[in-house]
């Protein structure tokens, strides 16, 4: 099993950044190895977790020491949402410039300035409210990212509130198509090129249903010029990896539908290459979502 000794105790406050009209959190992990132009991964918690337990059960700061990847973990606070839960749904945390997105691209500001990080290098992660946070993101801030992960989240703007949120959450109803690539295109005045695209999602979540990865899918293709089949299917470590490639040839969209699997990220603790820790929300399945995140992104 991976080691997780003090893995609650690695991450450190960042004190200031920009302004926080979100009024979230924020914590940092910048490994030893890190050196100046390193890549930025932020990571957002799902739903009744902290910062230091989803570090803990992804493997995130494991995956840091080994790869020189500085780690940014923005947190919610219990005053914005009882459950921890990033406010994904809510008009006012889902527009460029406002809310908990203007936040969260303040922290990545201060981060990247602070440590020499390569602007070109930043990435986006989030399972649940965090998966569905960092939908957010990708759509308000696409400039800022070269890639993003979502895991077991929603598309952006699939709800405008809460009510929206619970129904879409169990996959029923929700923007067509052609709304949900609308939605992205008038986030902000970005035109690409745009980033990069993984999801995962459990095949047997029954808190967010899997109908939201294939939205989410359809949500970035007509923007990556992908639409239709998958470029190709492969076997990854026994689940089937969907990629959709673009025009040159680079994969732009990739899927995970883990067969069986409930609601939460996928993990691989055990093992030489395993990462993290098992956990309520932190799935043992025998692959790293972490890990493969990391590699599709390059940073491996």
């Amino acid at each position: 099993m991976a080691s997780s000794s003090n893995s609650h105790d690695r991450l450190t406050h960042l004190k200031e950044f920009g302004t926080d009209p979100g009024s979230l959190h924020a914590d940092i992990y910048i490994p030893k190895n890190f050196s100046k132009n390193g890549p930025l991964v932020v990571v957002l918690h799902g739903s009744t977790q902290s910062a230091e337990g989803y570090d803990r059960g992804s493997g995130w700061s494991e995956l840091a020491d080994e790869c020189g990847i500085a780690l940014l973990y923005p947190g919610q606070r219990k005053t914005n949402n009882p459950l921890s839960s990033f406010n994904w749904f809510k008009s006012g945390d889902t527009r460029r410039g406002s809310g908990e997105p203007l936040s969260i691209f303040h922290m990545i500001e201060q981060v990247v300035e602070d440590h020499a990080i390569d602007p070109l290098r930043v990435f986006i992660t989030g399972m649940s409210s965090g998966g569905a946070m960092a939908s957010v993101m990708l759509a308000t801030y696409p400039e800022v990212f070269a890639g993003g992960a979502i895991i077991a989240g929603l598309p952006y703007r699939s709800a405008d509130n809460l009510m929206e949120a619970m129904v879409r959450m169990k996959g029923v109803g929700g923007p067509s198509d052609s709304r949900l690539n609308s939605l992205v295109r008038g986030a902000s005045t970005f035109e690409g090129p745009w980033p990069t695209i993984s999801v995962w999602h459990g095949g047997s979540d029954s808190t967010v249903d899997n109908a939201n990865a294939d939205a989410i899918v359809r949500q970035w293709q007509a923007i990556h010029q992908v639409e239709g089949p998958p470029t190709r299917v492969e076997d990854v470590v026994g689940f089937p990896r969907q990629v959709w490639c673009n025009e040159a040839g680079q994969e732009v969209i990739e899927e995970y539908i883990i067969g069986g699997m409930g609601h939460g990220t996928p993990i691989m603790a055990r093992g030489e290459k395993g990462l993290g820790e098992e956990d309520k929300y932190m799935l043992e399945v025998g692959i790293s979502s972490t890990r493969h995140i990391a590699y599709f992104w390059g940073l491996t």
